[in-house]
């Protein structure tokens, strides 16, 4: 079903006049230095591509022949057609020990190898002959090694280089001749793929010449030969005499698809996808819509020149449910893939599938789960999820969250059910660890415990956007007491650095009986220091408030529902209380 869906968006691209999509074969590769020579191929420059946007640099992409899967120890005999790294293209190691100087060797015989066939095969190929003719002047080479921007390629790991023909404007990788060379290029197991291989393709269900390896589909923070498919070259994992991917029938014409939608949807440009932690996820609907123009800013961090356009979006999406501009394309099927590193292969975080309109709803039930009063000072109507996830992380930072928690919380948006318990657990351990109840964290508190009474039925009370003052719950009681108490310490000593929140928010929020004692003894001296209309009022606040705890006085232990309900109350009454002290001002 994933194969299917890229293949079909391939083919959509394809058909597409305005799409840059790479045609069968070849990718677009960022290649950061271009080696300039002339007819005769002499050395005349190391041309740096990159361009500085901001504060990072942007390399230059080009068209050329896709890369080739080269694992194993036969690495060094596969070499790309006219560009790779600089241990192809110069025999240049990375390290300087006896087997890396050696495998550079390997590797750049491969390379020239391949170039002088190259060049036999086109004779009447100037360009081609020129690199030939480079590689026979030593002193070129050593004109190159020597110029001021070699030691900044041979800094960056892995540095891809190329050649270009001085006063041409295209690299010689992207000759008009390598066309032809689609589809004939060797694979790693040399002997096993030129055989006769034919087979039903499960993706199209021609009879085609089957793909036996599949190219590499690199996702951020994994090794650059990283493969959604992959097959191991061993007797115990083929079946009926057949090897790799004839276990799996799929054509090289469908991998070639799939592949190259697959890594359009990864590119650097591509504005199908989003990052949050190590999951990568890409996205796409079966033909153009606005919803797939939307969906990554419901998700990811707000843009930097426009932190408002992910607010704007939301905004829209609820106003195209309820006006029904959703209903024209609500129908189109939507796809959408999580990915994360995994070693050499690729691991599926998960796989959705479904409507437009059906995903739409559901993300439009998130935003309205996570709804809770919020101070005038806070201008942002809703939050992204990126916002969610650094909020429940250490030192609010996205990759600090727990391994597949962006994932488990992604899928709860996008189904609609319960968010996975590890979001409650770690918006608890955040808030215990800095005693800091703020908005996002509420409602992230709300919201979970919201889904569960409604999937699970639990018998308790939905917790509502802004103080409730009929909840009888013991821990948004406690939550609430906690927070007129604090208040009255701050009204009582103006200016003071650290509260009662400071001190004892993790012990009152577990074990209520073992602190509220002595901090109501405590809000008494507090109280004196107030006086008239002030203590009048806060004390009928604490009397109104313990009405409502139980008979056997306060509880001993709070469950981590209730722990959640205490830090939903204490934020409640805080906003009440500076909510009714704007108004009286």
């Amino acid at each position: 079903m994933i194969l299917q869906a890229l293949y079909d968006y391939y083919q959509r691209k394809a058909a597409d006049p305005d799409s840059n999509i790479a045609p069968r074969g070849f990718e677009r590769k960022e290649i950061p230095f271009i080696i300039v020579i002339d007819l005769e191929g002499h050395f005349i420059n190391l041309e740096d591509t990159r361009t500085i946007e901001g504060k990072q640099k942007r390399t230059k992409s080009f068209l050329v022949l896709k890369m080739k899967g080269r694992p194993g120890s036969k690495a060094s005999e596969i070499a790309n057609v006219f560009w790779d790294h600089w241990g192809y293209v110069l025999g240049q190691p990375k390290e300087e020990n006896e087997k890396a100087i050696e495998d550079a060797k390997k590797q750049n015989r491969t390379f020239v190898a391949q170039v002088e066939q190259l060049s036999e095969k086109y004779p009447d190929n100037n360009q081609f002959a020129a690199i030939c003719k480079f590689y026979e002047h030593e002193e070129s080479i050593q004109m190159l090694l020597q110029h001021e921007n070699w030691k900044e390629c041979y800094r960056i790991p892995g540095c891809n280089l190329s050649f270009r023909i001085a006063g041409e404007v295209n690299i010689v990788a992207e000759h008009d001749d390598l066309f032809l060379e689609v589809g004939g290029n060797p694979e790693l197991d040399s002997e096993l793929q030129t055989q006769s291989a034919d087979g039903i393709c499960l993706i199209t269900g021609e009879r085609l010449p089957i793909a036996i390896l599949h190219s590499a589909t690199s996702v951020p923070g994994g090794k650059s030969g990283g493969k959604l498919v992959g097959f191991q070259k061993n007797s115990g994992y083929d079946s009926y005499y057949k090897e790799q991917g004839l276990n799996a029938p799929i054509s090289k014409k469908a991998e070639d698809a799939y592949t190259t939608a697959l890594n359009v949807l990864l590119g650097r440009d591509s504005k199908n996808k989003f990052k949050i932690a190590d999951t990568t996820v890409v996205f796409w609907s079966k033909q153009e819509s606005n919803f797939e123009n939307q969906f990554s800013f419901f998700f990811s961090a707000p843009p930097k020149d426009d932190p408002d356009q992910n607010i704007r979006e939301v905004k829209a999406l609820f106003e195209a449910i309820h006006t029904g501009k959703l209903n024209t394309e609500g129908d189109t099927p939507f796809y959408i893939l999580g990915l994360a590193p995994n070693a050499a292969r690729i691991s599926i975080r998960f796989w959705k599938t479904g409507k437009v309109a059906d995903f739409a709803t559901n993300i439009a039930k998130h935003f309205e789960d996570l709804e809770i009063i919020r101070s005038k000072n806070d201008e942002k109507e809703y939050f992204s999820l990126f916002n969610l996830l650094s909020n429940v992380s250490f030192e609010f930072k996205v990759d600090n969250v727990p391994p597949n928690l962006a994932g488990k919380v992604i899928e709860s948006v996008l189904d609609g059910t319960k968010y996975p318990d590890t979001l409650q657990q770690q918006c608890i351990r955040r808030i215990r660890a800095e005693q800091h109840v703020n908005r996002i964290r509420a409602a992230i508190l709300k919201a979970y415990l919201n889904r569960k009474e409604t999937f699970y039925n639990t018998n308790e009370k939905l917790i509502t956007m802004s103080l409730d003052l009929e909840s009888k719950n013991q821990g948004y009681l406690c939550g609430r007491l906690f927070a007129v108490l604090e208040k009255i310490q701050e009204d009582a000593q103006p200016g003071i650095n650290a509260t009662i929140k400071d001190r004892y928010y993790g012990a009152a929020s577990s074990t209520p009986v073992t602190v509220f004692g002595r901090l109501l003894n405590l809000s008494n001296h507090h109280l004196a220091k107030l006086g008239g209309g002030s203590k009048t009022h806060y004390e009928k606040m604490i009397q109104e408030i313990m009405a409502g705890v139980s008979s056997n006085g306060l509880p001993a232990h709070l469950s981590l529902d209730d722990q959640s309900r205490f830090a939903i109350g204490y934020y409640h009454q805080r906003q009440d209380l500076f909510t009714k002290k704007d108004k009286n001002n």
